[in-house]
């Protein structure tokens, strides 16, 4: 069932577990995630960053709302790192209830300004609103853009951010990066200043990055403020590692059916593991469904 991501979030928040927002690039990923969450009776959020939906096209959207509209657990379909007005219009006309306005590598007031107008627009039709302050880094092998230079949330400036723009989630820089980290890189998650922000800013807190990190950080994360956890990299792995060994062992296989499902198998059982990871395992039964006008509808 679809929700924005307002609705899923504050639950999430107020219960210390997080949400996992998996990209998709086809419609094996959509599958992987909303099969997933069903079989672990948990919400989850389906992400398409603007470079994915560039490879889909927009018709590609009608068939992620129906099959999120007709998921048995709570579900958003969100942009992920819009950094234009366009992207933004493009995903509310195409059916999603979140966006994301990236302003991050303009100056703080510039951010201010381009996530505000974000939020003015998205808010009249119920579409929820992440903006991001700070910068992540862009490690080998991630299309996510980044940063060469990485600033941390400053937690002083998060909580003028967050008054100023009226922003509905807050991504944070506190040590994550896109992609698979070097072995040689610092790949702690920086807890005292995600502590920090959350002691200025009372909305839940996006982790970007979410691949490749330590379990035991990512469960601290869940402490303090941390609500949806971006994950693409480990999934994406998990999936074409087992086609590419699928391929290897049937050399004149070229079916979908003959070589996607052991692909898929082996992505949905990543995600699930993430889900536990998270905390939102069982977690869809705190939302409710309610008999609204014109259909069932999810409330809190």
């Amino acid at each position: 069932m679809l929700l924005n991501m307002k609705e899923l979030l504050n639950t999430a928040y107020n219960n210390q577990f997080a949400v996992g927002s998996f990209n998709v690039a086809n419609s094996e990923f959509v599958k992987v995630v909303i099969e997933a969450a069903e079989e672990n009776n948990s919400p989850a959020i389906i992400q398409i960053h603007p470079n994915e939906i560039d490879l889909l096209t927009d018709h590609f959207i009608a068939y992620v709302l129906e099959a999120a509209k007709m998921a048995k657990v709570p579900i958003v379909i969100h942009l992920d790192h819009g950094d234009t007005m366009k992207d933004i219009t493009r995903a509310i006309r195409n059916g999603y209830t979140s966006v994301m306005m990236d302003a991050s590598h303009y100056s703080f007031e510039k951010n201010i300004e381009l996530t505000k107008n974000a939020v003015d627009i998205a808010h009249l039709v119920n579409v929820s609103v992440e903006g991001e302050l700070g910068t992540l880094g862009t490690n080998e092998g991630s299309s996510e853009k980044g940063s060469d230079n990485v600033f941390y949330t400053n937690p002083e400036q998060a909580k003028e951010f967050v008054d100023r723009t009226g922003v509905d989630t807050l991504a944070v820089a506190v040590g994550t990066a896109h992609g698979i980290y070097p072995k040689n890189e610092d790949q702690s998650i920086k807890i005292d200043r995600l502590m920090a922000i959350k002691s200025n800013v009372d909305i839940p807190l996006v982790l970007h990055g979410g691949s490749n990190n330590a379990d035991e950080e990512i469960k601290e994360c869940l402490k303090h403020g941390v609500a949806k956890i971006n994950l693409s990299t480990d999934m994406k792995l998990a999936f074409f590692n087992r086609l590419r060994e699928m391929l290897a062992e049937n050399p004149g296989a070229y079916e979908p059916d003959v070589l996607y499902p052991e692909a898929t198998k082996a992505a949905k059982e990543l995600v699930k593991k993430k889900m536990d990871l998270f905390e939102s395992t069982g977690k869809a039964s705190l939302y409710k469904v309610e008999k609204g006008e014109e259909d069932l509808i999810w409330t809190l």
